[in-house]
């Protein structure tokens, strides 16, 4: 994008002469282009992570695999052991029907109480633990400052062997495009005629 400016020559000429006025575009040659700035408060976000604990409810799944020892198998136990140890001949066997007892009434009263639903029969369970969670979570802020900002640029150019300044919105690069307008300027007195610089 390039800005026009206008640049305006002085045509000498007579004071009878009529003021026609011409105008054209050219092309001029930066000299310089200094930023003008200011400073301007902005806000910018801050942000960052913090790990914040916490609890959360969980669903845990678990295999039931009916080996609670209900009331039954308890009893049944006891008094298969009690029925084991009267048929025992002797110390060794009436252990060992004491043992062997205690094993049969504790089956049967194992599926007397699943029968009675005292016990599981297998299967599966779900249960709502609340476990500790660490999580990540991002917290921001809006944080001024001040910063130097460009509001324009004074560009300083050379025309038809003068220098001229003009402030713009942006820097031009080494050229800069103008509109020149010439017209004659009736009440501007006529140079004079200088002698040679060899006479004295």
């Amino acid at each position: 994008m390039k800005k026009t400016l206008t640049a305006t020559l002085l045509a000498l000429g007579a004071t009878s002469a009529p003021a026609f006025a011409q105008s054209f575009t050219d092309w001029a040659r930066v000299e310089s282009v200094q930023p003008v700035t200011e400073r301007t408060p902005v806000n910018r976000q801050e942000c960052w992570n913090e790990q914040r604990r916490g609890y959360e409810d969980r669903q845990v799944t678990r295999q039931d695999n009916g080996a609670v020892i209900g009331p039954g198998t308890v009893i049944g136990a006891i008094a298969g052991g009690v029925l084991g140890h009267q048929f025992g001949s002797s110390s060794g066997g009436r252990d060992r029907g004491t043992a062997a007892g205690a094993i049969v009434g504790g089956l049967v009263g194992h599926e007397v109480d699943k029968q009675n639903g005292a016990v599981g029969g297998g299967g599966e369970t779900t249960d709502v633990e609340r476990v500790p969670v660490t999580r990540e979570v991002e917290r921001c802020r809006t944080v001024q400052e001040m910063r130097e900002v460009a509001v324009g640029y004074d560009v300083r150019y050379r025309y038809a062997g003068r220098e001229l300044v003009a402030r713009m919105p942006f820097d031009p690069g080494p050229r800069i495009h103008i509109a020149v307008d010439v017209h004659p300027v009736p009440d501007a007195p006529a140079p004079q005629p200088q002698p040679p610089a060899y006479r004295r």
